[in-house]
């Protein structure tokens, strides 16, 4: 909404801000660091070869870091976060691009390293120029990447573009926990409640199981990359995936879709995941979540996000 302005405002509206842009752009970011620097190397993260490996990703951030100043004096606040946000999402895509559980399987042990130093720039630079939005965050997020938040750090890594002290990262609580759907209370008006009541109520159809929605929103859907994928021997119609939706590492989901699609045509390609299925075993395979899927006559066709979406944002 511009700053003076007039714009909409609903509970839903806020929660899928909370759940996407601050949930998982930003608070799942640090855990995706924590998570790959505890597994990798002991939490520790350095800084000194990000530039080596990753100068097209800083210069990237620079730009959008750039046009942030102006955008403030002129009071452009919303236009202010939305160009801040683009740092984020380079971060994210990074992971997904140079997927870290490869490279440091093929000995890339610096290369890793390096980008584990990539997210940790990138969250403490929009850290820096959030904190008059968020400081209790913020302070969170600059604690965990072993500095505070003052004139003097602001000085370093924005004005002059210093590297990061090495640190050593510890687990923490999330910083934005999921807002679930039978949280919201949307209070609606005295007239459209009388209206609502007069209605009839109408016959369902016998052949539907009908459910609640509270019982609809316990299933947790997920966008998720195909990161990794193989054939299944012996099997006409599985094939052996592993889906990055956002956690430590991806997940193995064993998916009945050889018949409509091949490993070349799922590789890199965006899903839809049931994130929240106990785990089963297909041809003694684990197979950690399912891929949503439409099918009829002409054949099976994976549901998928209309433009890229980050890997772990909740469908809702």
């Amino acid at each position: 909404v511009p700053f003076g302005g007039d714009g909409d405002f609903s509970q839903r509206a806020l929660m899928d801000r909370i759940n996407s842009d601050l949930g998982n752009d930003l608070g799942n970011l640090l855990n995706r660091l924590i998570g790959m620097s505890g597994k990798y190397f002991e939490g520790r993260v350095e800084c000194d070869l990000v530039e080596k490996y990753y100068k097209e990703e800083l210069d990237e951030v620079q730009v959008s870091l750039n046009k942030l100043e102006p955008m403030l004096f002129e009071l452009q606040l919303h236009k202010y976060l939305e160009e801040l946000w683009r740092p984020l999402t380079v971060a994210n895509r990074a992971i997904d691009k140079y997927q870290p559980w490869s490279m440091i399987k093929e000995g890339k042990t610096d290369e890793t390293m390096a980008l584990n130093g990539l997210i940790a720039t990138i969250l403490a630079k929009v850290s820096l120029m959030l904190h008059a939005v968020m400081p209790k965050t913020t302070n969170t997020i600059v604690n965990a990447l072993g500095f505070d938040i003052d004139p003097n750090s602001f000085e370093k890594i924005i004005r002059n573009g210093e590297k990061l002290e090495p640190f050593v990262t510890q687990k923490r609580e999330p910083l934005f926990p999921r807002i679930e759907e039978q949280l919201l209370v949307e209070k609606k008006p005295e007239k459209e409640v009388k209206k609502e009541s007069k209605k009839e109520e109408k016959k369902e159809p016998d052949n539907i199981a009908l459910i609640g929605i509270d019982q609809f929103f316990e299933t947790s859907l997920k966008i998720g990359t195909v990161v990794e994928a193989q054939e299944v021997k012996k099997s006409k119609k599985l094939l052996l995936l592993q889906v990055d939706i956002g956690e430590e590492k991806p997940r193995q989901v064993v998916a009945g879709i050889k018949e409509s699609y091949s490993t070349e045509d799922i590789l890199n390609t965006q899903v839809c995941v049931v994130a929240n299925l106990k785990p089963a075993k297909l041809m003694g395979m684990k197979s950690e979540g399912m891929l949503l899927a439409a099918k009829d006559s002409d054949g099976l066709c994976l549901i998928r996000p209309e433009k890229p979406k980050s890997v772990g944002t909740p469908i809702s």
